[in-house]
């Protein structure tokens, strides 16, 4: 029997404990993602976040009885500033009006301090040395003891979470998780995507678990 891991996980072993995506980076789900993306097609962001919540509450039984700190990841400003919002944490707020109002979105307090390139066709080191370093933890104390679940809109390889991940650890989290709207496999992401985006609730795909 499998542990649950993708083979891109079972390779490289992720900062996060486990990561739980609404559905596969293809068809009508891709399309919604790439409206809010790259058209500011705004009303997608409640189907979005509505999607994004059962991800959620697919991790939470791994919260034990913790509250988990949600955590957007973060553009860069020079990308912020170029599209004039960050669709993860859209994604994110709409996300917890379906959950427990004792969630909480922590916005700030994990920062992207410097812009990256392209992830697409980059190899799995490429991947990981153009993520290192990418992402600060400005406020320590929101994050010390906490468990953390970070959200994104896609994952592909899993680096972008990973860096997150380890980041928010090193800040002295006590795990991270990560929730997805989507998880596009090999071959999945074409040259139109952008990095950002790493890079039904029955069918939520469970994309890494390692306690």
């Amino acid at each position: 029997m499998g542990d649950g891991r993708c083979h891109t996980c079972r390779d490289f072993e992720p900062e996060f404990a486990r990561a739980v995506s609404f559905g596969e980076y293809e068809g009508e789900l891709r399309g919604l993602i790439h409206l809010l993306k790259y058209e500011a097609v705004f009303p997608v962001v409640q189907p979005l976040g509505s999607m994004t919540a059962q991800a959620i509450e697919e991790l939470l039984p791994s919260c034990g009885d913790a509250v988990p700190l949600v955590i957007a990841v973060p553009l860069h400003q020079s990308k912020r500033g170029a599209r004039g919002f960050n669709q993860s944490e859209l994604i994110a707020r709409a996300a917890l009006k379906h959950l427990p109002k004792r969630l909480e979105l922590a916005s700030g307090v994990l920062v992207r301090k410097r812009a990256t390139v392209s992830q697409v066709g980059l190899t799995r080191e490429e991947r990981v040395e153009n993520m290192r370093d990418a992402f600060r933890v400005e406020d320590r104390q929101r994050v010390q003891g906490r468990t953390v679940i970070v959200v994104d809109d896609v994952m592909t390889t899993g680096t972008t979470l990973s860096e997150c991940a380890r980041v928010l650890k090193k800040a002295g989290a006590e795990k991270v998780l990560a929730a997805t709207v989507a998880r596009a496999f090999h071959g999945a992401v074409t040259s139109g995507d952008a990095n950002h985006g790493e890079e039904e609730a029955s069918e939520a795909v469970e994309v890494a678990a390692s306690v």
